[in-house]
């Protein structure tokens, strides 16, 4: 379709903005956030952390690049529920770019707006907090959209990692010559994070989300990655039983962003819904073991409650966000067990913190 369709999109606290129609016609909701990258949209449309999600790209321009498929996919689909921006391009400039955003979306059947003021969803979003949101090119009526919006469930004590994990097991790497056997849990993997595992000597079986503990342990793996994944990670009581059996076994453990959450429930420490959440490619992260800054790619509306962390005998703080201190890394003092908040994967980047998955290979190597 044109960029000519009027398009409506809908706040939960009654906030209307109007705009232009992108991707297909039709209607969409779920929470709505923002992120403040300036590039790698397509990393992020298919990044399973967003499933459930409406996306704000901060970036004023949004397409003219358009979409490669070879290098750019996290996962096998486009898992946002609807993308929110300010000037959206029908063409784009990349020579190796396969098609256009639109079509990628007309591909994906997303809805979208764009001609809106991103800026002041942005500003309204941080200081109401984080709600959820409707998009529509069919109903343009304030009241009846509303009454559509009031059906979307809230993302507190959702479960959705179950969604969006793959159906049956599957290998990643090279089983002859590997240094390591890792069991990857895919509450909402992406394939960067898989890909800086075998690239560093690792054999990967990528288990479905609900797999029973000594099902992985059948296997023999010398050590467990948790992923990351979209959700509440309250929710999901039969991971955090898994990542606490995963964790008595003595084998090194290395969690990401959901994976971090989970391991702190594991370990006996709440997790909480953040007023707004982080999003984007430029958060500064101080490393307390090293004091040295980094800048990150941030995804996530759950945070560990620090107040328990802090009086926690087993458990060490690792990294804290220097923008509002909350906490970033963990490391079990008992356990061979770690995590991050943030995606030293960082795809897109930056690449400031990729030397995380260097120090789970110490790990696997002392163990």
């Amino acid at each position: 379709m044109g960029q000519k369709k009027e398009a409506l999109l809908l706040l939960e606290d009654g906030t209307a903005y109007r705009g232009l129609a992108l991707g297909i016609s039709g209607t969409t909701g779920g929470e709505i956030c923002f992120n403040t990258g300036m590039t790698g949209y397509q990393e992020i449309y298919t990044d399973p952390s967003y499933y459930g999600q409406i996306i704000v790209n901060t970036n004023s321009h949004i397409g003219n690049y358009g979409v490669q498929l070879e290098d750019e996919e996290e996962s096998a689909s486009v898992k946002i529920r609807g993308m929110v921006c300010n000037t959206f391009s029908p063409i784009y400039s990349r020579d190796t770019a396969d098609f256009s955003l639109q079509e990628y979306f007309e591909r994906a059947n997303i809805v979208g707006v764009s001609n809106v003021d991103t800026r002041h969803i942005v500003r309204h979003v941080r200081q109401r907090g984080v709600m959820n949101a409707i998009i529509s090119s069919e109903i343009l009526d304030e009241k009846e959209l509303m009454a559509e919006l009031k059906k979307i469930p809230s993302m507190d004590g959702l479960e959705l990692s179950s969604e969006v994990t793959t159906e049956s097991a599957y290998y990643v790497g090279e089983e002859t010559g590997s240094q390591f056997r890792i069991a990857v849990m895919d509450y909402g993997i992406k394939k960067s994070i898989l890909q800086n595992l075998t690239s560093r000597g690792c054999y990967c079986k990528v288990f479905p989300a609900k797999t029973p503990f000594e099902e992985v342990m059948a296997w023999q793996p010398d050590g467990f990655f948790i992923s990351n994944g979209p959700g509440d990670p309250a929710a999901m009581l039969y991971a955090v039983e898994s990542v606490n059996q995963m964790i008595k076994t003595s084998k090194p453990l290395f969690g990401i962003c959901l994976g971090h959450q989970l391991l702190a429930l594991s370990s006996g420490i709440n997790t909480y819904k953040m007023h707004h959440g982080h999003r984007g490619l430029n958060h500064p992260v101080k490393n307390l073991i090293t004091g040295l800054c980094e800048i990150t790619s941030q995804n996530h509306g759950f945070a560990v409650n620090p107040d328990e962390i802090e009086n926690h005998p087993d458990i060490e703080i690792t990294h804290v966000n220097l923008n509002d201190k909350t906490i970033e890394g963990i490391r079990r003092k008992d356990y061979p067990a770690f995590s991050v908040q943030y995606h030293p994967e960082a795809s897109p980047g930056p690449h400031d913190s990729r030397y995380l998955f260097d120090e789970f290979i110490k790990l696997l190597r002392a163990s």
